[in-house]
């Protein structure tokens, strides 16, 4: 029994001095770490993207088809080219009204029959119109697609238009004005576009449209705009998910492979030129008592077809499209002016906006304003080696994770079908973001950002930034009413 105990006391010891061995080891380890500087990133995650089959239905309704079979679900999104850029002059607001009407009744169902319908099916359905697009979307189990399939054809092809439904929406609209004209980042928002491209075109007014055009609405409107712009000849059908061609392709024929359109379509809309800002402004919109002032500075920028989209990406990326950025480590963290600055180019079919913006400390708006500056004007010179790697590997590392849904996938390929993008696209994203050089952000940096002529909006209490903004002599000032910004107030019916 002596025995034992002693043997027991002895593995004991073994036990607590290969432990304590471990611990020495692994501290050593630890200690011979380099911490002065953070791992260098690995390369990005290969994107193995399925191949996109592309077939058509019996009336030439192109349909592209990728399939996902990990999860069984499908994604069907039909895709019109057309949208909120394709709103008639003085009916600015059609499109986005169209498209949010078409689920409030099609068919033989009224709103709250497809909802219900869809609800039991497990699926979700809904349409929206961006701005160079409209899309009416139907995620499902794929074991139920066959049945949510004739409610989404119902929804695109047989849309009622109820009264009452468009004059509840038309009440939400109003009513949505009326809240926006008390919100500093969308009257910011709304007076930079304003500013930039003018009452008369369709970019200066918000999505929705005016309390003028919104209050005019009728049905036979939406239903002219329906039928100019919900066209099969101006349609594709995307498939993402647990689906296999030949199948799918028969149920989209039984819901859409009758869909014919009278006649030959009418002309797209072509937006009227806009000229660049000769010189520098600045443009105070009044919101006495604001504890912040919302910045946008800004001019126009490119297309979404623009040959330099790349080098732009990293150039943006710099300078405030990541929380790394130049104008976020600046005002945020270096300064604590805001909580987050930012820049974009916001690309579209014809040349959006290209903006730099945050919503900083009303008694910190001068300041902010020359921090601002000093990273416009520093972004025109060459970019260090070690910041242009980084911005790349961020943009590289960050692109996959765009793909990992089914719900993912489909709107990569919206973008791809609106803007006419090539079908290796995506597939050599990663490779032209790493072929950028500094030469050819400071290029683009030189061709498309001049500070010396970018508008600049005040969104804030005008008694108490004006004269700070003044002094800093930007270029001739004016200030705007909200009328300016939004049209006339909405009127409210009782």
């Amino acid at each position: 029994m002596a025995n034992r105990n002693r043997w027991s006391v002895r593995l004991v010891v073994i036990s607590w001095l290969a432990v304590a061995g471990l611990l020495t080891a692994a501290t050593a380890s630890a200690q011979a770490v380099d911490r002065s500087s953070p791992p260098p990133p690995g390369p990005a995650p290969a994107l193995k993207l399925p191949a996109i089959q592309k077939r058509q239905l019996s009336n030439g309704l192109p349909v592209w088809i990728v399939e996902m079979h990990e999860v069984p679900v499908a994604q069907v999104n039909l895709v019109l080219l057309g949208g909120t850029s394709d709103d008639p002059a003085g009916k600015f607001g059609i499109a986005s009204l169209a498209a949010a009407m078409l689920t409030e009744g099609a068919g033989r169902r009224t709103s709250l029959e497809i909802a219900d319908a869809i609800d039991f099916l497990g699926a979700d359905l809904g349409a929206a119109a961006g701005i160079d697009s409209t899309a009416v979307r139907l995620h499902v189990p794929v074991a139920r697609l066959s049945e949510a399939l004739p409610i989404m054809a119902d929804v695109v092809l047989r849309p009622t238009f109820p009264r009452d439904e468009l004059e509840r929406l038309r009440q939400q609209r109003l009513t949505g004005l009326i809240q926006a004209r008390d919100d500093p980042a969308t009257i910011a928002a709304l007076a930079f576009s304003r500013v930039l491209f003018g009452p008369a075109h369709r970019y200066g007014t918000a999505t929705m449209g005016s309390a003028d055009t919104i209050k005019a609405f009728t049905v036979a409107d939406v239903q002219a705009f329906y039928a100019s712009t919900y066209r099969p000849e101006r349609a594709t059908l995307l498939v993402v998910g647990d689906v296999t061609p030949d199948t799918v392709v028969r149920q989209l024929e039984s819901a859409f492979g009758s869909w014919k359109a009278p006649g030959g379509p009418p002309p797209r809309i072509s937006l009227p030129a806009v000229a660049q800002p000769p010189t520098r402004a600045v443009y105070f919109v009044d919101m006495p008592g604001a504890a912040q002032s919302q910045i946008r500075i800004g001019w126009l920028g490119v297309p979404r077809s623009t040959p330099d989209y790349f080098p732009l990406q990293v150039l943006n990326t710099i300078l405030g499209g990541a929380f790394s950025s130049r104008l976020n480590l600046n005002l945020r963290e270096k300064h604590g002016y805001t909580y987050g600055a930012a820049s974009a180019f916001d690309m579209r079919t014809t040349a959006g906006p290209f903006y730099a913006m945050a919503g900083v400390q009303t008694d910190k708006t001068k300041e902010s304003l020359q921090e601002f500056f000093v990273e416009l004007n520093g972004i025109l010179q060459p970019v260090p080696a070690e910041e242009l790697a980084r911005a790349k590997n961020y943009v590289a590392l960050r692109f996959p994770g765009g793909f990992e849904t089914t719900g993912d996938i489909s709107r990569r390929l919206e973008d791809a079908l609106t803007y006419r993008l090539p079908d290796d696209y995506f597939s050599n994203y990663v490779q032209r973001i790493q072929a950028v050089t500094a030469a050819d952000v400071q290029r683009v940096a030189r061709q498309y950002i001049d500070p010396a002529k970018l508008a600049v909006v005040v969104v804030g209490d005008v008694k108490t930034i004006e004269a700070g903004v003044r002094s800093l002599n930007l270029g001739a000032a004016k200030t705007l009413a909200i009328d300016d910004v939004f049209g006339a107030a909405p009127q409210m019916s009782r």
